[in-house]
């Protein structure tokens, strides 16, 4: 079974977030530190409105917080975020091949719905999960675990494809095969994404036979 990440993976639209975040905290006059970033960008929209919440001590409610970053974030889905190159030839070319796909993503659900419609590419996934529906953060193991059991897929039968470092070493440390995809959000941590995937590759064109 291939699962793909969205965010990152098949859609350049790991950008929105950061332009999400930092014009979410500007309407507050917050700063957008490198803590923060570091800890919302591994975290599930719930946990990662919590500690926004209680960082910078908001009185909105994390339903609140939520419901702002998705209107933030709508258009871009809905509109401007475009694919990776060869994000859509590679799953066409899996769908092809006969070969089992899901997608499992932090995004919000009606988000993901979105842009998959969009580009016309919900029905080459035989399972789309959301993180949030787990109720763990991807760089917890058991979530993966729990995804393996959803899908129907031992960890060892699964292949992932992410950009994120962290992400693809706990995919990694649940039993997954692991292939590293770039993107320019993780720029500085290439070395490391190198480090915990059987393959990396700059673009998923690298992928697609000629």
């Amino acid at each position: 079974m291939y699962v793909f990440d969205l965010d990152g993976t098949i859609t350049d639209t790991n950008g929105v977030w950061t332009e999400v975040d930092r014009e979410f905290l500007a309407r507050r006059g917050l700063p957008h530190t490198r803590e923060y970033r570091r800890t919302v960008e591994r975290s599930i929209f719930p946990v990662a409105a919590q500690f926004t919440r209680e960082y910078y001590g908001l009185t909105e409610s994390a339903q609140d917080i939520m419901d702002e970053w998705q209107s933030l974030a709508r258009r871009h889905y809905r509109e401007l975020a475009p694919l990776k190159p060869g994000a859509e030839a590679f799953l066409r070319q899996c769908r092809g091949d006969g070969q089992p796909m899901a997608l499992f993503t932090a995004c919000r659900p009606a988000l993901c719905e979105a842009v998959l419609e969009r580009f016309g590419l919900r029905p080459l996934f035989g399972r789309v999960v959301f993180a949030e529906e787990i109720g763990l953060e991807k760089r917890d193991p058991r979530c993966f675990v729990e995804l393996s059991r959803r899908i129907g897929a031992a960890p060892a039968d699964c292949v992932l494809f992410d950009d994120s470092p962290d992400n693809c070493a706990t995919a990694a440390q649940a039993g997954m095969d692991t292939v590293g995809v770039y993107d320019v959000y993780y720029e500085d941590r290439q070395a490391e994404l190198r480090g915990v995937c059987r393959r990396y590759v700059r673009s998923l064109e690298e992928l697609v036979r000629g």
